[in-house]
């Protein structure tokens, strides 16, 4: 009898997000989408923390289902660091033991609040990489980010961030963006920079609320739901998102390429330059980026821990053959196989892909499901920056860097300000130079 590794051999590498604590977390971020995920776990306040058995199934079966020279472990949670260091002492022994030539590196994202000079040598020693969940200055952090007394948690996440420069451990930052913040995009970015982010994650959070609960007790609901589930109030907007980074990219385009690295715009680089997406939202298939709870259990997706998404457990089956799947392998090509034809014929295609799978739950102007509830602000982000990109990959093609995009920006913004030039009218060449009409370039954005 064929297995599921015949009929669908494993792909030559996957990624597993790993939550050692579950859902299980230190502070109570009212738009947190995994808080709940507790209730598919009714013993997890009792037993939450991973087993070292099952961290040792989890390490030596990852690294054996990678065919590729470097393996990449990340934790995250919940909070990772309730842990404790020993932990991850252990998780570092496994990996040498279990390594088989192979380079293995450490990702941790953490709201930073358990940071200290322990964690700081162990994390420095060790090479991990490290995100800071931060949401910009104090204003705009704290009013979602909260602990479980609902107290603000600034203080104590900006000390972690301290304590990771004094052990000068690699770290970047990663900002949830919200209906709150999303509307002040220069201070935030600014206030990152300033702050020494490097590279700087912004993951919008769009969030639909059922009426009433899933068989499991779960809330939050996937794309798939059919019952009355409106976006939460804490949701960012198609708008606002569109906005936001058509704002920090202005920043960006004339002052900081090749200083700062904002994940979203190096990904749309690839983009233009021709690359297949470095990010799994905008890849035209997906079902590589996986989790693994703290029992063993391994879900298709950060985004997908429901029931019908889990793929077994790696007490019982092995990471190497979940991946290979039916079930996986449908997943990820179903956001291909899925994709509406309003998507399939439009411009940014490309580039996007329809997004992730989770957003995809609104209808197109034809009516078609499976639209992305952010598209109107991809579609307005995409073509602010169409021209922008070009110059950059047209620069690396030739062997320059992209940093000459700051001089070619400065210069056409003198340009159009010595000319006092009016904006153009729709139908009018775009002043940008891209052979477009103004309506289908820059006057998307605006």
């Amino acid at each position: 009898m064929e297995t599921a590794t015949t009929l669908n051999p494993a792909p030559a590498s996957s990624h597993i997000m790993a939550k050692p604590s579950g859902s299980v977390c230190n502070i109570d971020c009212k738009y947190c989408f995994y808080l709940e995920k507790e209730k598919l776990y009714p013993d997890a306040r009792k037993n939450w923390r991973m087993s070292d058995e099952t961290l040792e199934l989890y390490v030596k079966q990852y690294i054996e289902a990678q065919d590729v020279p470097q393996v990449d472990f990340a934790w995250q949670g919940g909070e990772p660091t309730l842990m404790g260091v020993d932990f991850f002492r252990r998780a570092v022994e496994l990996q040498q033991q279990y390594a088989n030539g192979k380079l293995v590196t450490n990702a941790f994202q953490t709201n930073g609040i358990l940071l200290d000079d322990e964690w700081g040598e162990f994390l420095a020693e060790n090479k991990f990489l490290i995100g800071l969940s931060i949401d910009g200055p104090r204003t705009y952090h704290d009013h979602y980010r909260v602990d479980k007394g609902q107290k603000p948690t600034y203080d104590r996440v900006y000390a972690g961030l301290q304590m990771l420069k004094k052990h000068g451990v690699e770290f970047n930052t990663l900002t949830v963006l919200q209906n709150h913040n999303a509307d002040h995009p220069l201070e935030i970015y600014r206030f990152l920079r300033e702050e020494g982010s490097g590279f700087m994650q912004f993951i919008p959070i769009v969030e639909r609320i059922a009426h009433e609960p899933d068989e499991d007790g779960l809330e939050l609901v996937d794309p798939k739901y059919e019952g009355r589930a409106p976006v939460s109030k804490w949701s960012v907007s198609p708008g606002q998102y569109g906005k936001f980074l058509c704002a920090i990219f202005d920043e960006w385009v004339r002052n900081d390429v090749g200083q700062v690295f904002v994940q979203l715009f190096d990904v749309t680089l690839g983009s233009w330059l021709g690359q297949d997406a470095s990010l799994c939202i905008f890849a035209e298939t997906c079902g590589k980026a996986l989790i693994i709870e703290h029992n063993g259990d391994l879900y298709s997706c950060d985004h997908f821990v429901y029931s019908d998404y889990r793929l077994g457990n790696v007490h019982e089956e092995s990471i190497r053959d979940m991946v290979a799947s039916p079930q996986q392998t449908k997943f990820g090509q179903d956001k291909k196989d899925t994709l509406p034809q309003y998507c399939i014929e439009c411009e940014y295609r490309f580039a996007c892909n329809g997004g992730c799978p989770k957003h995809r739950f609104t209808k197109t102007p034809r009516g078609e499901d499976g639209l992305n509830y952010l598209c109107k602000g991809y579609k307005m982000y995409f073509g602010h920056v169409d021209p922008y990109m070009r110059f950059m990959a047209n620069e690396l093609r030739h062997g320059r860097p992209a940093t000459g995009v700051m001089e070619w920006t400065r210069k056409r913004d003198a340009v159009k300000a010595a000319l006092h030039q009016k904006a153009p009218g729709r139908n009018d060449p775009c002043s940008c130079g891209s052979g477009k009409k103004y309506k289908r370039c820059c006057g998307r954005a605006a």
